[in-house]
């Protein structure tokens, strides 16, 4: 039976996803897994509530929400992949030692097409003992039209994932402020489903939770361009220098996983971001979020290593 996988949007950030794929370890675990694109990340959540999806990938930020409107909800999250945050503060200018205070006297543009890196970088702040409400900010925009705005109009400090980042950097156009990976880990990214769909579907929820964390083991033996080259179908449009140098940032910041395991850790600091900048008003237990039993399954397992084949999408 097939399972029907819901891309939330396109990042490379999301690589362990798009690894799995292209190597096949899906396949290699018995599994027909089609993966669905997504228009707009709201499309992924609201798929596996209707059914027309079995589980997506993205941050448990859906599911605590999900809680947070509907006490009845039956959202849940499984194999991490993304345990560090992946955005950056790049400036228009270099900056020897990085603090939030640098950001008042400025013109920041925020990320718009989500509200998790808003949550996580406002925590911080408060927690540096300052109000983000206080920070200047431009109309809300896309990051890509930020980037070509950057040094424009006053514009100081954009809050961008890669290849943005690299974009800007590798052109000399922008500077690294700050990468919120720094922070520690901030739980960003796993699969999500609904309750009765994991139970029925525990079995084969299980193989690609074990197919995921060969590629977390296998990405921990390769560099960044051998990853690269295995995700490069995915981003036709990111030249493959760029690609690379993005993936080296990410792998040198751990923001990826060693194993499917979602810590509590990161889940109650993603929790207190949301609900000290408003995103929700309950306080919803981990328990309840989240179920990390196929991944200590899988672990327990010690599953063996990924074949490293390449099948282009």
């Amino acid at each position: 039976m097939k399972i029907i996988l819901q891309e939330t949007l396109r990042g490379i950030f999301y690589a362990p996803f798009y690894a799995a794929l292209a190597l096949g370890a899906y396949e290699d675990e018995g599994l027909e897994v089609v993966l669905k694109t997504s228009e707009r990340p709201d499309d992924a959540v609201r798929s596996v509530i209707e059914g027309s999806a079995d589980l997506s990938w993205g941050g448990p930020m859906r599911v605590i929400v999900g809680h947070d409107r509907n006490p009845h909800s039956e959202l849940v999250c499984f194999c991490e992949t993304v345990t560090r945050d992946p955005f950056f503060l790049i400036g228009d200018t270099p900056i020897e030692e990085f603090t939030f205070d640098k950001l008042f006297g400025v013109k920041l543009a925020l990320v718009s097409e989500v509200p998790t890196p808003w949550f996580c970088l406002q925590e911080d702040i408060r927690r540096a003992g300052l109000d983000p409400l206080r920070i200047q900010q431009t109309p809300t925009r896309t990051m890509a039209e930020n980037v070509n705005l950057l040094g424009k109009d006053g514009l100081n400090v954009v809050q961008v994932l890669e290849p943005f980042a690299e974009e800007l950097i590798g052109s000399g156009r922008g500077h690294m402020w700050y990468a919120a990976a720094k922070r520690g880990h901030t739980t960003y990214t796993c699969f999500y489903t609904r309750r009765p769909t994991l139970e029925s579907r525990r079995a084969e929820f299980t193989a690609m939770t074990r197919a995921i964390f060969r590629v977390q083991r296998w990405m921990q033996q390769v560099d960044a361009g051998e990853l690269a080259s295995v995700l490069a179908d995915y981003f036709p449009n990111v030249p493959i220098e760029r690609l690379t140098s993005a993936i080296g940032r990410y792998l040198s910041l751990g923001v990826w996983g060693k194993n499917p395991l979602l810590p509590r850790s990161g889940f109650e600091l993603l929790k207190a971001s949301m609900i000290s900048s408003g995103g929700i008003n309950s306080d919803l237990p981990f328990e309840q979020a989240v179920d990390n039993s196929l991944a200590e399954d899988v672990i327990a397992q010690i599953p063996p290593p990924i074949r490293p084949r390449h099948r282009p999408i």
